[in-house]
């Protein structure tokens, strides 16, 4: 199944993907919140609710002229992976990391599907990462390796924008990858059982105007979904509605030479094989 998040009279709606349109899920089936992490922690049966949705008379609206949100526009928790795949460690000079590199990004540095990212007038080197984002459906502590799946709801795509000047003005990188705006998360969520397990084996590309500048698969990341919510729970409790991002192969912009950094008017895509394509317009942030 597939859902998605659209905005409309003012609030963000649960949507049920049915081909080229949407089922409004809470409007077809009340039991459900309109809000996808509050429904994943409400403990509602998503996909029963879903397949009565779709086998019912509820109105589909066009899904292209929806306006989308983020797909969880308030998760509890984004926990971010750096340097996940060998040849993006690689071109950054850097081993192999004997443990991941996690930090934290904020609700308020999410993107829509569609909607413009903001260029911040305070730098120049704005860089996109394609990303598989992880979207956590039950509660998780002490996962092992064998059950760490479980706790997966579905798969998405992310586009880790970065200022990349302000990301190395210190050893941690939170300030560099939390300007407002920045985060493209959607515009599909594609559930667990649709997909290999662990998201393995789908091909993962960026491509900027049009041209393809990460072309990679996630069975090249260093540590793959289940062996990640295995160390994360280690340390904290996933929640549903919980976003895990699962870091960037190679080819971004900062690594090249000359660099390549996103300009006002650019376009990005980032596309994952059986999932989707995100796409968001670069636009320079108000003097």
């Amino acid at each position: 199944m597939k859902f998605t998040t659209f905005h409309h009279a003012g609030l963000d709606r649960l949507g049920l993907i049915d081909g080229d349109h949407v089922i409004d899920l809470h409007q077809a089936q009340p039991q459900v919140n309109a809000d996808l992490r509050l429904a994943l922690k409400s403990g509602v049966d998503l996909a029963a609710a879903a397949e009565h949705a779709l086998a019912s008379n509820a109105p589909r609206l066009p899904l292209a002229s929806l306006q989308l949100s983020p797909l969880i526009p308030e998760p509890g928790k984004i926990i971010c992976l750096g340097l996940n795949y060998f040849d993006h460690a690689k071109e950054g000079g850097r081993d192999k990391p004997v443990y991941p590199w996690f930090f934290l990004r904020s609700a308020s540095s999410l993107l829509a599907p569609n909607a413009d990212a903001v260029l911040p007038k305070v730098s120049e080197r704005f860089d996109y990462e394609a990303e598989l984002a992880v979207v956590i459906g039950k509660t998780v502590k002490h996962a092992t390796l064998d059950n760490a799946l479980d706790c997966v709801f579905g798969y998405s795509c992310f586009n880790d924008m970065s200022v990349r000047d302000y990301q190395k003005k210190t050893p941690q990188w939170t300030i560099g990858k939390n300007f407002d705006k920045t985060g493209g998360f959607g515009p599909v969520l594609v559930t667990a059982d649709e997909l290999p397990a662990g998201a393995t084996d789908l091909k993962i590309q960026a491509r900027l105007n049009g041209q393809v500048m990460q072309d990679a698969n996630t069975r090249d990341m260093i540590w793959g979904v289940a062996e990640t919510i295995h160390l994360l729970t280690e340390c904290m409790t996933l929640e549903p509605g919980d976003l895990i991002i699962m870091g960037t192969p190679a080819g971004v912009g900062q690594a090249r030479t000359p660099p390549v950094w996103m300009k006002h008017g650019d376009v990005i895509d980032i596309e994952i094989e059986h999932i989707g394509l995100l796409r968001n317009t670069i636009q320079r942030e108000a003097a």
